[in-house]
């Protein structure tokens, strides 16, 4: 994983992302995109496994809705964004295409 990358990784993720964890994600699954939805469905599966919301009356609220609506607009909203190292593979993937000429004869 290249500072491009990793910068485009904690940008959508967070800085307080472990960015050793996300070099063996990137390491085992080859895409930004991947580890970053990858990342994003174990924080959406956290807070799915937990109340999303807990009252003791007059004490506290804990509301944890808002960030699965977050989390959940964040994973819809990657498939929209360009990862740095897809740019690389736009980059390379570049076809050169050749067509024969012909000459015309034109009569007037």
């Amino acid at each position: 994983m290249n500072d491009a990358v990793r910068a485009w990784l904690l940008a959508q993720l967070g800085p307080a992302t472990d960015t050793a964890d996300l070099e063996v994600r990137y390491a085992r699954l080859l895409s930004a995109r991947a580890v970053a939805n990858e990342v994003l469905a174990e924080r959406r599966a956290k807070l799915l496994a937990e109340p999303l919301r807990m009252t003791v009356d007059g004490v506290v609220t804990i509301d944890q809705s808002n960030n699965l609506a977050g989390t959940e607009r964040q994973i819809t909203d990657l498939v929209d964004l360009v990862a740095p190292d897809e740019l690389l593979e736009a980059e390379q993937g570049t076809d050169l295409v050749t067509a024969p000429l012909l000459h015309t004869h034109r009569a007037r």
